[in-house]
């Protein structure tokens, strides 16, 4: 090989190491370029969960009080704006204008323009819309039924033993029997209208109009200052109660009832207000008997209300279950005091059946022998 052939080999050889080492340089250049890349998005990402932990501690109960447009409800007040403002509410029936006649139609309208005229404050007026729910309703019809049902089973028991007794006359069991069937009626009657009340709630289109007269009452405005907290609530609590009963005799001159809502119906009012499609399910009432307004420390086990539950459970399919067994043993009494009259009766029954059985044959045996035969028997049971 000659000297220019090796000097080629060389150069090449040369120029791909160079190459080579070039090509390596670049792709470590782009691998270090890429965890810089990646510790910097990392960061980034700490950075805003750190942020978002931050902002998760802010959010705590008292800010969230914040966004309400009252503070809290007392004394028949809700009260806003740290103190500076007192709001009492009364709600008002309606009246049924279109079927008035045209006299009483005048006088509502007379007294109407004269509650205006008497105005003096500042009023508003506020209709809420709510839907019927009838959960409450149906309950109680529930509990009377089942009062109703108590009391159909002891007059059912009663019955019984009064006719198996045989003590008592027929005047008095057909009294007892018609007071069994009024109070089975009854039941039946409650029955229906606890399933066509329960039929009619599914019906989620029926509303109703609650309409409401709001006055306040602003410290500042009223009084000076340098009294504490619990005259200024004594002051517009008495302001505020003035106005209302004022106001509540002048709707009267309209017909138009009102009352003044106390603590517990102005919260009602302020939750459906809220959660207008919540308090169709999860009504104030319910939520407030399952204590859901008392510390966590405070409320019932969770064993205990299961087992508070199994026991009324168990006592009301205990009381039908007896009602049902004492019928039961009742009747089959009766069947065992039936049979035992029958045989001790047995020898009497024969005769008079002999006696049927010769009267029916009369035709075949002739009148004569008939009477004679009777004769034989009664002589037999003579005896």
């Amino acid at each position: 090989m000659s000297d220019n052939q090796i000097s080629n080999f060389l150069t090449v050889s040369l120029v791909v190491l160079l190459s080579v080492f070039f090509i390596l340089l670049i792709v470590l250049v782009v691998l270090m370029l890429k965890e810089k890349n990646k510790g910097n998005t990392k960061n980034k990402n700490e950075a805003n969960d750190t942020s978002k932990v931050k902002k998760d501690v802010e959010y705590t109960k008292n800010s969230i009080f914040d966004f309400m447009e009252f503070d809290k409800i007392e004394d028949n007040m809700i009260v806003r704006k740290k103190g500076r403002q007192y709001i009492m509410v009364m709600e008002c029936q309606g009246v049924n204008y279109d079927l008035m006649s045209g006299l009483e139609k005048n006088s509502v309208e007379q007294g109407f323009l004269q509650f205006l005229n008497t105005l003096r404050y500042p009023i508003q007026l506020y209709i809420q819309t709510r839907t019927v729910n009838l959960g409450s309703s149906i309950n109680r019809y529930k509990q009377k039924v089942n009062t109703v049902r108590d009391d159909y089973m002891r007059k059912q028991m009663e019955y019984n033993s009064m006719v198996n007794s045989g003590e008592y006359t027929a005047r008095e069991i057909n009294n007892a029997r018609f007071e069994l069937v009024k109070a089975q009626n009854l039941y039946e009657y409650g029955l229906d209208i606890v399933n066509n009340t329960e039929k009619m709630n599914l019906n989620k289109n029926i509303l109703k109009k609650h309409y409401y007269v709001i006055i306040s009452y602003i410290p500042e405005e009223n009084t000076n200052t340098g009294y504490d907290e619990d005259e200024i609530r004594s002051m517009a609590f008495s302001d505020l109660y003035t106005k209302a009963q004022a106001l509540i005799s002048s709707l009267g001159v309209c017909d138009v009832a009102g009352k003044v809502l106390d603590s517990e119906e102005l919260a009602e009012l302020l939750y459906i207000a809220y959660n207008r499609d919540e308090s169709e399910t999860y009504q104030l009432e319910n939520a407030l008997k399952a204590g859901v307004d008392e510390l966590y420390s405070t409320a019932k086990n969770v064993l205990d209300k299961r087992m508070e539950v199994i026991n009324t459970e168990v006592r009301t399919q205990a009381n039908t279950k007896a009602n049902d067994a004492a019928v039961e043993a009742m009747m089959n009494q009766d069947k065992a005091r039936r049979v035992k009259q029958r045989e001790e009766r047995m020898n009497e029954l024969i005769d008079e059946m002999a006696k049927d059985l010769l009267d029916e044959n009369e035709e075949i045996l002739g009148e004569d022998v008939v009477e004679e035969a009777k004769k034989i028997v009664d002589q037999q049971k003579a005896k």
